[in-house]
């Protein structure tokens, strides 16, 4: 049995370092602004400033879980949890989309009652206020951008962030629809596009944390290609129980069986070919490969290249 560890564990621990920070920076403007933005959508009578008030209220939310599971996600491996606390990330990604859908609803609520019966809107404020709002999302989303790429975790708070710029947007121009021509249900009508907007980044994020979840092969993977390539090592016969799946955002497992052919390959040869092929082929860093003889013993080896964390037996 062969085990690697820490190159890949210290670049995810550098990148998680920078994606805290943006974390909380993001959260220290978001929270700012929000207090401004709720007293300013009380006082301008505007759904679009309310909704976006709303919106970012879960964006103080989600912004917290992420940092809070973020933090959890670090915890060391116990007896119980011997993959570590990992998925705590996915978990708090999938409330996060859980959230956006709460909020869109409601926004669609709202907006149907404004749309029976429109009400009168300070535009001038509404539009001041909106503008200021738009260059805090930003901000936010600047300090995030990037690092959504490496954690389906911060994605989620991306999302969160830059749906409420697209609301700041909405609401701008809602303001300048009224300015210039009166049209009271332009305020409800783009809070209703904001929420159709803020549904579809919810259900991308729900669906990729649900698949991560039921351990489904990772979308860049192509399983078919895989196996040929795999299958294609020299002193390998055949791969057969092939099996790749996303412990957490950037950290892929795979687990195979490969039938060996009759020849004087040694087993750590053939077990360095196909985790090399995984490795640097497919950025697979976790390998499980069970080797076999078609009338021989099986032997069971194992490729490690991240940390999962380690726990310590009772003594």
């Amino acid at each position: 049995m062969h085990h690697g560890h820490g190159h890949s564990h210290g670049l995810r621990h550098d990148s998680s370092q920078a994606a805290r920070g943006s974390l909380k920076a993001a959260l220290g403007i978001t929270a700012t602004f929000l207090v401004a933005e709720f007293i300013g959508a009380l006082y301008t009578n505007s759904l679009a400033l309310l909704a976006d008030a709303g919106h970012m209220l879960t964006d103080v939310a989600a912004l917290s879980l992420s940092l809070f599971a973020m933090r959890f996600s670090s915890r060391r491996a116990t007896p119980k949890k011997t993959y570590g606390f990992y998925r705590v990330e996915i978990l708090a990604a999938l409330l996060n989309g859980v959230f956006l859908i709460l909020i869109a609803i409601y926004i669609f609520y709202e907006a149907y009652q404004r749309l029976l019966n429109p009400p009168q809107v300070k535009a001038g404020w509404m539009l001041a206020i909106a503008a200021v709002g738009l260059l805090a999302n930003l901000a936010s989303a600047y300090l995030l951008f990037g690092k959504h790429r490496e954690s389906l975790n911060v994605r989620g708070a991306f999302f969160h962030v830059l749906s409420d710029a697209i609301g700041s947007m909405g609401a701008i121009l809602a303001g300048f629809a009224i300015l210039a021509g009166g049209y009271e249900i332009s305020d409800p009508l783009i809070s209703m596009l904001v929420a159709a907007l803020i549904l579809w980044s919810s259900w991308v994020l729900i669906r990729d944390a649900v698949d991560i979840l039921l351990e489904g092969t990772p979308a860049h993977i192509n399983i078919v290609s895989l196996r040929e390539q795999l299958g294609r090592a020299d002193g390998v016969d055949s791969v057969h129980d092939l099996h790749v799946w996303t412990l957490t955002s950037g950290m892929l497992a795979m687990s195979c069986h490969v039938v060996a052919q009759n020849n004087n390959c040694s087993r750590t040869e053939l077990l360095s070919r196909v985790s090399s092929i995984a490795r640097e082929r497919f950025r697979i860093l976790h390998t499980t490969i069970q080797v076999e003889e078609a009338n021989g013993p099986q032997e069971v080896f194992d490729e490690c290249n991240c940390h999962f964390g380690a726990w310590d037996s009772p003594q």
